[in-house]
């Protein structure tokens, strides 16, 4: 089975694909140019994203969850990109599960408010990872790709 995570944004969207034995088979960003209008970086993202799910053709996709957002300048854009990510997996009829950033922190750490750091620390002693990862965008992407392994019953919109 293949998870694919991923951390939703418009700018840099994150993501991962890991397997159910915690393998990670690749990870990283999709990243769009704030030149570009709204319609263009969203369209980017569909396209990049399609085209990782056709070659990977993952089994599960595990998202992180609009929840609280400090900067309220990036809530709709991140909206967004949900609403892009969302439609694809339901055209394509993956089973999706969500999870908030407060339920990934407990997922992985035990505690809702624990940093950022932490969170990344458990991820590399979860999953196989041989080089040290670029983007904090696709080490989400992993956590929320592993909160699946720990919670699958938080189902959003099981396809069947």
């Amino acid at each position: 089975m293949k998870i694919l995570g991923i951390d939703p944004g418009t700018q840099r969207l994150g993501y991962a694909l890991i397997t159910e034995s915690k393998d990670l088979i690749c990870c990283g960003i999709i990243q769009t140019f704030k030149e570009n209008s709204d319609a263009q970086r969203l369209a980017e993202i569909r396209k990049d994203l399609t085209k990782l799910i056709d070659h990977y053709e993952p089994d599960i996709l595990s998202v992180e969850k609009l929840f609280f957002f400090k900067n309220p300048k990036t809530i709709i854009p991140v909206a967004q990109a949900r609403g892009v990510i969302l439609e694809i997996a339901g055209s394509q009829k993956i089973p999706t599960y969500e999870y908030t950033p407060l339920q990934v922190k407990q997922i992985l750490t035990g505690h809702g408010r624990a940093e950022k750091s932490l969170v990344a620390k458990m991820v590399e002693q979860e999953v196989n990872i041989k080089e040290k990862l670029k983007y904090d965008d696709a080490v989400d992407a992993i956590a929320i790709a592993l909160c699946y392994l720990r919670m699958d019953y938080l189902v959003v919109d099981a396809a069947t």
